[in-house]
């Protein structure tokens, strides 16, 4: 993907789209002319389940949102392909059989699901791309900024590593799923900070983002590096980060070198806290659920200025280029932010953070 406009990072706190204006874009310029009312009905196709914020936070958030932007009329149909393209295609056909108004998309395989979005758009159905770019004539992409996502990540591991950056340390990299781009982005934003400042011993890319597999590689690389030979560990999400986190103590490793994750999955925040993971990407939520479910009901109504006004950037797939998008910044979360970020808006609460085993390493970084 490439981005012909770039985010700023902002604040964490998690601000709707309304507050900002962008709302009252279209109520401003009197041009509003709904194809329909509230009345409506949004697919919303979710990946996987193993990565546990699409069931936690954003098919929920999702689905609250269209329910106050429809009063209360609108309907979300929701569908989980849990990591299958071929069960994901099957959904996708499904809702366009049933004539949903709009589909959000969030794509196993960007690639394999283009057929679908044509028969999406050839049945007159929008489909905005959600969190992965689909190919395919897709007519809008919400996701947070990949890039940043990746510089978070190798940034913080060269802090982490200090004095040992400058070429000698060694560094097992763990990349995501080759079938999502998303992970091409992270990988690549990573290695654009990492590369010339460590030597990467070993690359693996983790087919379907799975924790076992992630596991699997961190052991053939401690095998085949030595596990005092391993500075630090990029691991592009939380999930897989445990299962890093695994092979190593198994390996008998007792003083972890630095992990990076994404997601702030809830284990990972707890693990971050003792001090197993070093960081994880902060990436808000109810700002990219709550966008996305904006734009899916613009599109629907037919609210072109507001449409225009929520999606500010554009990106290229694959296969088109100029796709309008809104891309939501994200922050790099670390014990010294924890209470400013995850706690603050109000994606966990300290009691579920600070459970009696993480009781004492949440004492000592002040989380009460």
């Amino acid at each position: 993907m490439r981005r012909t406009a770039i985010s700023v990072a902002a604040s964490t706190m998690t601000l709707s789209l309304a507050a900002c204006g962008a709302l009252n874009a279209a109520e401003s310029g009197g041009e509003a002319s709904p194809a329909k009312g509230d009345d409506i009905t949004v697919g919303l196709l979710l990946p996987e389940t193993a990565n546990t914020r699409y069931e936690q936070f954003d098919y929920p958030i999702f689905k609250q949102k269209v329910a106050s932007l429809t009063r209360h009329q609108g309907k979300v149909v929701y569908a989980n392909a849990e990591a299958s393209a071929d069960k994901q295609a099957e959904q996708l056909q499904d809702m366009i059989d049933d004539r949903v108004d709009v589909i959000v998309l969030d794509a196993v395989d960007a690639h394999a699901v283009a057929e679908g979005v044509r028969k999406a758009k050839d049945a007159g159905i929008p489909v905005i791309a959600y969190d992965r770019l689909a190919e395919g004539p897709i007519d809008a992409y919400v996701s947070f900024d990949n890039e940043l996502v990746g510089e978070a990540q190798g940034r913080a591991l060269l802090e982490a590593l200090d004095d040992k950056a400058g070429g000698s340390a060694r560094i097992v990299m763990v990349n995501g799923s080759p079938t999502d781009p998303n992970a091409k982005q992270f990988k690549a934003s990573a290695l654009s900070e990492l590369n010339g400042k460590v030597t990467i011993a070993k690359s693996y890319d983790t087919e379907g983002w799975k924790p076992e597999q992630a596991e699997a590689h961190m052991t053939e690389a401690i095998n085949e590096i030595g596990k005092d030979n391993i500075d630090a560990v990029y691991s592009a999400n939380d999930g897989m980060a445990g299962g890093v986190i695994k092979a190593l103590k198994a390996a008998g490793v007792t003083d972890l070198p630095p992990v990076t994750g994404q997601d702030a999955e809830l284990e990972a925040v707890r693990r971050i806290v003792s001090g197993d993971q070093y960081m994880s990407v902060y990436k808000p939520y109810p700002q990219e659920a709550e966008g996305a479910a904006e734009i899916a009901v613009a599109k629907v109504q037919g609210r072109d200025i507001q449409f225009d006004a929520l999606t500010r950037d554009k990106v290229d797939s694959p296969t088109h280029k100029g796709i309008p998008a809104q891309l939501v910044p994200v922050v790099s979360l670390t014990k010294s932010n924890i209470e400013s970020t995850v706690v603050a808006d109000g994606i966990y609460r300290v009691s579920e953070i600070c459970t009696d085993a993480y009781a004492a390493d949440c004492a000592a970084i002040g989380l009460k």
